[in-house]
């Protein structure tokens, strides 16, 4: 499949992703893209932010593709079973511990706990070793639970502006060969 034969959902996290972020920037590069935007990005409530990826879900006219990162990974699972179209495939990145305790802003816990159900279809999951929202072993447990592939991404922050991962061409690697491999 390549990035134009899919509706390419961009789903960022708390706060949105800025104009530096690699999803801001993939947005831009990928035609086939679009961003959901959120009511409220530096509150987030779970059934809004759930409720608004399912509603631009449905909205796809190709095999959907979703590309999340951190919350935006959280709303968009819990968007699942209100997802009728067809999904051809997720790229989640950094996905947050909703477990934690220590996780702040406190009210990101709502979100949780994760899914632990095999996703309805392929997906990789991208996480760091020193992701300040989530450790390694939950990142992997997490994918191990959806049938996700996991890539390490080693020390990599929480790949987001702030760690370094502005274009993020790697990611950008990664995604293109696993859409390739996919079936429209």
């Amino acid at each position: 499949m390549k990035a134009a034969d899919a509706d390419i959902l961009i789903i960022p996290g708390y706060k949105n992703s800025g104009p530096d972020h690699w999803q801001s920037r993939w947005e831009a590069k990928l035609s086939s893209a679009r961003r959901v935007v959120q009511d409220e990005w530096s509150k987030p409530e779970r059934d809004a932010w759930t409720a608004r990826v399912a509603e631009e879900a449905n909205k796809a006219e190709k095999p959907l593709f979703l590309v999340a990162h951190s919350l935006g990974i959280a709303a968009t699972t819990l968007a699942l079973p209100q997802i009728e179209k067809p999904i051809a495939g997720g790229f989640f990145v950094a996905p947050p511990d909703l477990a934690n305790p220590a996780l702040r802003p406190k009210h990101m816990m709502t979100f949780g706990p994760w899914s632990r159900e095999p996703l309805r279809f392929p997906a990789i999951t991208v996480a760091s070793r020193n992701d300040p929202f989530s450790s390694y072993e939950t990142a992997e447990e997490t994918a191990a639970a959806w049938g996700s592939l996991l890539i390490d991404a080693g020390e990599a922050g929480h790949i987001n502006t702030d760690s370094g991962h502005g274009p993020w061409p790697e990611g950008l690697m990664v995604l293109a060969t696993f859409l390739k491999r996919l079936r429209a």
